[in-house]
């Protein structure tokens, strides 16, 4: 071999050596560059889906996010309770307890007076107990064991009442006058107590008429409408019953 041709060979050698450390260094290169990218990218990934998920349980009403604001700090569970329900019972108690007063004011209010006085009556068993109703306005109760009997009530007169032989009249100002006897059966004319005369006729069915005659004249008419009915004549007391019994007490 010549030298010429050595030289040759040596010189493409040398060349392809050079050739396969140039891209063997590109490779490195490329290589390093790749994964510092990929790197960078990963990490950039992570950042941006933390910073998406930060902003995701900012403005989430996931029930992730409202466990943790209803699972709050030691200081805003104090806070809670402090602005909750110990304000609230004391009103919740004072309504309750204006309802209550409320309803025990209606209740009173419901309820039928009290008698202004009760009366043992001429029988020694029966009483009246005596309301006011109003001016010149009294209602009396004939109570006998424990039952009301019967009821009197003045409307623009005195009242009367005969309960079987015992008579009982109640006046305007609110007396109550009671005896056992003395009736006469009308029609008729009878003599009363205290000098007065009792003429006495049928007008109806259970309805009676009593003139009471004076020195004078007439000083007063009874008449029954179904009911029984009274006057005070100058202190002497007269009932005249839906049947025409009359009676008088001085």
């Amino acid at each position: 071999m010549s030298s010429s041709t050595t030289v040759r060979t040596a010189r493409r050698r040398t060349l392809r050596i050079a050739a396969v450390a140039l891209a063997a260094a590109a490779g490195l290169s490329l290589t390093a560059c790749s994964g510092s990218d990929a790197a960078g990218a990963k990490s950039a990934g992570r950042t941006d889906m933390g910073m998406a998920a930060a902003e995701s349980g900012g403005a989430s009403s996931s029930p992730g996010a409202q466990g943790s604001d209803a699972k709050a700090s030691p200081d805003a569970k104090a806070d809670a309770k402090a602005d909750a329900k110990p304000d609230a019972k004391p009103d919740a108690k004072a309504g309750a307890a204006g309802k209550q007063s409320g309803s025990a004011h209606a209740t009173g209010g419901g309820k039928a007076a009290s008698p202004v006085r009760t009366q043992r009556l001429a029988d020694g068993i029966s009483k009246a107990e005596i309301y006011k109703l109003g001016d010149q306005r009294y209602r009396a109760k004939i109570v006998a064991r424990g039952s009301v009997l019967a009821t009197l009530e003045t409307k623009e007169g005195d009242a009367g009442l005969d309960a079987n032989d015992m008579f009982i009249t109640l006046t305007l100002d609110g007396q109550v006058h009671s005896w056992m006897g003395g009736g006469h059966q009308g029609p008729g004319t009878f003599e009363l107590a205290g000098g007065w005369t009792a003429k006495v006729t049928k007008i109806g069915e259970l309805r009676y008429r009593a003139q009471i005659l004076g020195h004078d004249g007439v000083a007063a008419t009874l008449e029954t409408n179904q009911h029984d009915v009274g006057v005070d004549a100058n202190g002497v007391y007269i009932v005249l019953s839906n049947g025409g019994v009359i009676s008088a007490h001085k």
